[in-house]
């Protein structure tokens, strides 16, 4: 464990798409990883917004991003943005090979509409 309460820099991702929208064949827009954990949940911006849904069944508030090129952490619990924080087990970023929205083939053509602002 980290020092940070709630980090876990050993937990490995869950996987390179949001768990819950695999399972029921759903799509996601961005993904956050859980640092306690290492869950993949998709975005607040999502329609599912299974990141937020994970933290609220674990209490797990602090997740990084799983964006290729971004290392920031958001603390759920307190609103809080922070910059960078413990560098987790590798991968800490979904394929740059992944578009935004994912998985392609799951995309509805109007996507954009589906978004929470």
């Amino acid at each position: 464990m980290s020092e940070i309460a709630g980090i876990d820099p050993s937990a490995a991702p869950s996987g390179t798409g949001c768990v819950e929208c695999e399972e029921v064949h759903g799509w996601w827009f961005h993904l956050r990883r859980c640092a306690q954990c290492g869950h993949i949940g998709c975005c607040d911006s999502s329609p599912a917004q299974h990141a937020t849904a994970h933290w609220r069944a674990t209490g797990h508030p602090l997740v990084q991003s799983f964006e290729p090129g971004e290392d920031w952490y958001w603390n759920y619990a307190t609103n809080a943005l922070f910059q960078s924080g413990p560098e987790l087990t590798p991968p800490t970023e979904h394929p740059p090979t992944q578009p935004a929205p994912a998985p392609p083939e799951r995309v509805p053509p109007d996507w954009t509409s589906r978004l929470h602002p």
